[in-house]
């Protein structure tokens, strides 16, 4: 196989011609419309790096069901340390480009590769059989595929059968001899104007009668009847957008009407009782990632948070305040990426033959790095200062008329230019109080799931009988007694040398001494 460059990747998106609109206009090329060039050059990222000698062992992996060298955001984690390469590998991904967004191709793989080897020994379909070859033909011609999970759901309270608008989650709407037809929305795709496939899967616990609503299949992104909705990735061309005019990440809503997929590329067609175990295992998978990704995320802040407060001119080691916010802050990161360490290396063999992320730790960390997004914003804010969001803009730079007193007074440090500060404070600003900014504290806490379902998935896979049963052994062996009694001290005192244990107890005690 050959892997591709970035600027491949950029040039193969040219073979596709989807329909796509931004900010309700449509797009000619993908490949060339500026308002979706951070979303490529972020993709790309992942293409470049596994190019580089020293990035070639994390980046790559070897394929067991081929024997061939693959992408590691392709790859079918096969033990405990491929997990802990995909973790590491995403976090120098992200740490790049903000937000990689290839290993959601990754992360469905493997949870599709666990559910059909699953629906497979249970209902003697050939599922596993059919996305194993999809998957080697993907990762031959090391494409990168969208993960259209989340539906518009429509009314909450009802299920997916329920709506009065059927289409409010994608669904079949025809089996035919050579394949499905189905329509349907998905609301919230990562990348969806500039991947090259589709992963469509279902996105909660189906019921017998949503059956029709419990499909998985590969759709390329032209085919006939899909229409894409896309915001611009990043802010494409705005001056002040020091990192997201050159990386970012679109978001699109994908409308699927009476779109045909041949049966080679349909890996789930009503197995509404195996919907819950995809879309779960799914879940493991991708909240680890996006542990990974967040603490990239959060090396940028580290970084910038202490450039920040040097060209401010305090020194971390002689004003304690400022120590102990960049402290908080590296203990919020390395925390929840240390959670994502301790799911990869407790991950379990699944029966399909790959392994998946301790679901435990998974969510556990993923919750962390979900509701402390904000705590790394605010940390960051406050190292930082108040003059991240009150810069003049970056045109102001040039202005005859006020660069040179700008420059001179908004200079920080005696051997740190102005402009460097200002840099830096712009960068701050894009990351943490900018579009961008609220968008990345809004798909740390919604992507993947809401916090409460990791909530779930915690008090669900938990083994709080374990802990039950440790207490209880206790209890049965007496552990507890002599203490909960208050008679711990010598002859069935209380203590040392204090008052006598009252009757009862004591005549207790013996009786219990006795037999």
């Amino acid at each position: 196989m050959t892997m591709m460059t970035a600027a491949d990747f950029r040039e193969s998106l040219r073979r596709y011609n989807p329909r796509v609109f931004v900010n309700g206009q449509a797009v000619e090329s993908v490949a060339d419309e500026p308002l979706l060039a951070p979303g490529i050059d972020a993709i790309g990222v992942a293409y470049d790096l596994a190019l580089e000698d020293r990035f070639r062992a994390l980046m790559t992996a070897t394929q067991p069901t081929s024997g061939k060298i693959v992408n590691r955001m392709l790859h079918i984690n096969t033990s405990t340390t491929d997990l802990l390469h995909k973790l590491e590998a995403i976090r120098e991904l992200c740490k790049r480009s903000g937000c990689a967004q290839r290993y959601l191709t990754h992360d469905a793989f493997n949870a599709i590769y666990q559910a059909t080897h699953r629906m497979d020994a249970e209902n003697g379909t050939d599922y596993h059989q059919r996305f194993t070859a999809y998957m080697h033909h993907v990762q031959d011609e090391d494409l990168t595929c969208g993960v259209a999970m989340t539906d518009a759901k429509g009314d909450r309270s009802l299920h997916p059968h329920e709506q009065p608008v059927p289409d409010a989650y994608v669904h079949i709407v025809e089996r035919r001899p050579d394949g499905i037809v189905i329509s349907g929305v998905k609301a919230i795709v990562t990348g969806a104007p500039y991947v090259h496939d589709l992963l469509v899967m279902p996105c909660r616990t189906m019921r017998e009668a949503d059956a029709d609503f419990a499909v998985c299949c590969a759709v390329p992104l032209d085919a006939e009847g899909i229409t894409i909705a896309s915001r611009p990735a990043g802010r494409p061309g705005e001056k002040a957008a020091k990192f997201s005019a050159r990386y970012g990440q679109a978001t699109g809503a994908v409308i699927f009407e009476k779109v045909f997929v041949p049966w080679d590329r349909v890996f789930m067609a009503g197995e509404w009782a195996h919907s819950e175990y995809l879309t779960t295992s799914y879940g493991t998978h991708h909240r680890h990632s996006c542990i990974g990704a967040r603490a990239g995320f959060g090396d940028l802040l580290i970084g910038a948070g202490v450039m920040m407060t040097e060209a401010n001119g305090l020194d971390p080691n002689k004003h304690g305040h400022i120590r102990d916010a960049m402290v908080e802050l590296i203990t919020i990161v390395e925390g929840f990426f240390a959670c994502g360490v301790a799911a990869s290396v407790y991950g379990r063999l699944d029966a399909a033959g790959n392994y998946e992320p301790d679901g435990v730790f998974a969510n556990v960390g993923k919750l962390i790095m979900a509701t402390k997004i904000y705590d790394m914003h605010r940390l960051a804010h406050y190292v930082s200062g108040g003059l991240v969001v009150a810069l003049p803009g970056p045109d102001e730079d040039h202005n005859p008329a006020t660069a040179a007193s700008l420059g001179q007074v908004l200079a920080g440090r005696a051997d740190i230019p102005a402009a460097r500060r200002m840099e830096v404070g712009r960068l701050l600003e894009d990351l943490t109080a900018s579009y961008t900014g609220s968008w990345y504290s809004l798909i740390s806490l919604h992507g993947g799931g809401s916090p409460e379902a990791m909530k779930r998935e915690i008090w669900r896979q938990y083994p709080v009988g374990d802990k039950v049963a440790l207490v209880d052994s206790l209890l049965d062996r007496g552990v507890t007694t002599a203490s909960a009694n208050g008679l711990d001290g010598p002859d069935g005192r209380c203590c040392d040398t204090g008052c006598e244990a009252p009757e009862l107890l004591t005549a207790i005690a013996k009786s219990e001494a006795d037999t």
